[in-house]
């Protein structure tokens, strides 16, 4: 099986992802310590702005009646205290598009305020802001969803190589699927051979590679170690920021991946953007995607999956271990 590559959508997409990842590239090199802090104390950074602008501004051009559904605005941008920010913003857009102008570039930003609709795409710029901002992982998500299924997932990741290994200095990885196709990957920095990525065969949880966020503020740490426990896993969690964990998995290195309620906040439902591209890149790898229940992921709700509690991911083999261990765990807590 080959990926069909000369696919509008796919082209698009591929295309899109490695350009604004170019530019998250060049901003984490040359500002990585200018950062914008939102009402909510979560780091952004210029390159959150400037790759969403470029998102816009190509899906506009490409597919104009596609709305873009994606997590930042140009509210703050257009503050007066933010003139240095934008004005960045700007410069490392406009390096791409030379037309870039203040007013353009909002523009830009803002198109992805949009609703979902029957057919539309999803967008996270940048998707692990800590560890871009540690120069770590992070990855640009964009996906294609029509009539709520993903169809199209691409992961744009600078620091990693082949699609599975940490690689500060490396070529990076532009990682694909395509609904029915494959997941497939190649350099990020220029087009290269496409390589197929496939999932773990590892069936024991005493096996089991565990996928976790750097942050623990991300999931329930208590819970996840008496998921450990009564999975058995021994081997040390691998530690990743962003959907390149996804990534990871579908290139067979990690095998469970568990995103769990916080006691802080117990009624919290995943955002679209968070998931969608790295749902569809293990799914098409061979591996399955749910939610704590073991229900898939339902993306007909708006900008949230507020019909699912959580995330699970899996190389498939383990799936169904998974979701008896955390039906034990969450009885047991009951």
């Amino acid at each position: 099986m080959a990926l069909n590559v000369s696919r509008p959508e796919v082209q698009f997409a591929m295309e899109t992802v490695r350009m604004a990842a170019q530019v998250a590239w060049e901003v984490e090199r040359e500002l990585v310590d200018h950062t914008i802090t939102k009402s909510d104390k979560s780091p952004v950074t210029v390159a959150d702005f400037a790759s969403q602008a470029l998102v816009g501004c190509l899906l506009e051009k490409t597919f104009p009646n596609d709305p873009l559904v994606a997590e930042e605005d140009s509210a703050h941008l257009k503050e007066e205290s933010a003139a240095q920010n934008l004005g960045n913003v700007v410069r490392f857009v406009g390096r791409h598009l030379a037309y870039a102008t203040p007013q353009t570039v909002c523009a830009w930003i803002d198109h992805g305020g949009q609703s979902p609709a029957k057919r539309f795409w999803t967008l996270d710029p940048i998707d692990g802001t800590k560890g871009f901002l540690r120069g770590d992982q992070y990855a640009v998500a964009l996906a294609l969803i029509v009539d709520g299924q993903v169809e199209v997932g691409v992961l744009g990741c600078p620091n990693l190589s082949n699609g599975y290994r940490p690689n500060h200095d490396g070529p990076g990885s532009l990682v694909v699927a395509v609904r029915g196709e494959g997941t497939w990957t190649q350099p990020l920095a220029e087009e290269g051979p496409l390589t197929r990525l496939r999932v773990s065969n590892i069936r024991n949880g005493v096996e089991a590679r565990l996928l976790r966020s750097v942050d623990a503020g991300h999931t329930n740490a208590g819970r996840v170690a008496q998921l450990v426990e009564t999975l058995g896993v021994r081997a040390e969690p691998v530690l990743m920021d962003s959907q390149a964990k996804y990534s990871v998995m579908a290139a067979g290195h990690g095998d469970l991946l568990f995103r769990l309620l916080t006691k802080a906040q117990p009624d919290y439902r995943e955002k679209i953007w968070d998931h969608a591209a790295g749902s569809l890149v293990i799914q098409e790898a061979g591996g399955r995607v749910t939610d704590l229940m073991g229900k898939d992921l339902d993306f007909t709700q708006g900008r949230t999956l507020a019909n699912n509690v959580g995330i699970l991911a899996s190389n498939g083999q383990l799936h169904e271990t998974a979701l008896k261990a955390l039906a034990a765990v969450f009885q047991e807590q009951a």
